[in-house]
């Protein structure tokens, strides 16, 4: 504004101020891009396209699903955190928020600092299982089968970073068994594989596995939580502690961010339009069928859900180190 005198600074100044102000009371009034750093067709897919759909009609306007993947969901996580921060560019990421921290050594954002935090959603439970040709027909068995076979046992997952990933490495730090890690471009492949018969195990959320385990493709033998599926078409599969497991509770949880410094007023229309997916009566049904948990804590508040972040990637940070499997 140099030339201007001091009064018409002031008057333009004001003028802007008035301009952002109306623009942030009629937000939103185009469609709003939602990132999802993984590829169309998986887990993280399905949940954003759900919640996408039980978001619009609160917000009254569509969100459009754009995929941006790699790098085990870091690529779409620095796209956000590089974004106008205007309330039209948002993330859905699962656990991999926390873990990417301890997992990538070049990442090119900051998880607690880049973002703006707008509540979790859901968390999906986990499930142990097997090769249809594993000579083990329950979890008892599957111990006996692992003590026989040291150092043979091939423990599939989707990738570097991924749910199957995190969830065999905590597997692995459980057990206090080392298995020769297969890691795949992807959730589908790998279970293309098990079923196959070429690898042995597979833990991965129950979105990718509850079909597999229902048509008998695969053998089951335990869900990751403290507590069975009630409610789900996996209910009567018993939990890996109750199985003898002491301390084995982990689910994916997923996430809604925007970029630091998105205005509050939008902060507030998209928390609260979050809020009504959660009460949505479809998006329940779709996500609870799949042995979804519906956030109803506090961590669906932004507050709540960055110091949950904050803890998990505390608790997972030991035992990636401990694994010692990092990327560039």
């Amino acid at each position: 504004m140099n030339g201007l005198s001091t009064a018409k600074q002031k008057w333009l100044g004001l003028i802007l101020a008035a301009a952002s102000l109306a623009a942030q009371a009629d937000y939103p009034d185009k469609p709003i891009t939602l990132v999802v750093p993984f590829s169309a067709g998986g887990p993280t897919d399905k949940v954003a396209r759900d919640l996408a759909e039980a978001m619009r009609k609160t917000l009254r306007t569509g969100l459009i699903i754009e995929n941006v993947g790699g790098a085990g969901g870091t690529l779409g996580a620095t796209k956000v955190a590089k974004a106008q921060p205007d309330g039209y560019t948002l993330l859905m990421h699962h656990i991999g928020m926390a873990t990417s921290p301890s997992l990538y050594r070049n990442m090119q954002y900051r998880t607690l600092d880049d973002f703006e935090y707008l509540g979790l959603m859901i968390e999906v439970p986990m499930t142990l299982i097997g090769r249809p040709s594993l000579p083990a027909s329950n979890y008892a068995e599957l111990q006996r089968w692992l003590a026989a076979n040291k150092g043979k046992i091939n423990l599939a997952n989707a990738g570097l970073g991924s749910a199957s990933h995190l969830c065999g490495l905590l597997l692995q730090s459980t057990l206090k068994l080392d298995m020769t890690t297969v890691p795949y471009k992807g959730t589908g492949p790998a279970m293309t594989d098990l079923i196959a018969g070429q690898v042995d195990l597979l833990c991965d959320q129950t979105t990718n596995t509850s079909g597999q385990i229902e048509a008998g493709r695969v053998r089951a033998y335990g869900v990751t939580t403290s507590k069975r599926l009630s409610g789900s078409a996996l209910d009567k599969l018993a939990t890996l502690q109750e199985l003898g497991l002491r301390g084995f509770d982990v689910s994916i949880w997923y996430g809604l961010y925007a970029p630091r410094g998105t205005p509050k007023p939008a902060l507030d229309k998209l928390n609260s339009a979050l809020k009504a997916a959660l009460r949505d009566p479809e998006f329940r049904k779709r996500e609870e069928a799949l042995g979804a948990v519906i956030v109803s804590d506090a961590r669906s508040n932004p507050a709540e859900h960055k110091r949950f972040v904050d803890s998990e990637i505390n608790k997972w940070a030991p035992i990636i180190k401990a694994a010692g499997q990092y990327a560039d």
